[in-house]
């Protein structure tokens, strides 16, 4: 009788702890995300038009050919 008493005990422990093990999961899951997007907004991937007025400011003004050469090349180093 004891003993089964002990086994149960450590059974209800288990389901307990698999249980939070699955709610924590699905909580971070969550909060990793909305963190994310909030990091996406306040830096957003790079685009053609960032890289224009970046020549610009450079003092270059970039042909079409040349943005999108810069933009394939990032778009190479990402997929690496």
């Amino acid at each position: 009788m004891f003993i089964l008493a002990i086994s149960m005990a450590w059974g209800w422990f288990v389901l307990l702890l698999l249980g939070v093990l699955i709610a924590g999961a699905i909580i971070g899951f969550f909060v990793s995300r909305k963190v994310f997007q909030a990091y996406l907004e306040k830096n957003p991937p790079v685009n053609e038009k960032m890289i224009r007025v970046m020549m610009q400011q450079m003092g270059r003004t970039p042909s079409e050919k040349q943005v999108r050469q810069i933009m394939a090349s990032i778009n190479q180093a990402k997929n690496k």
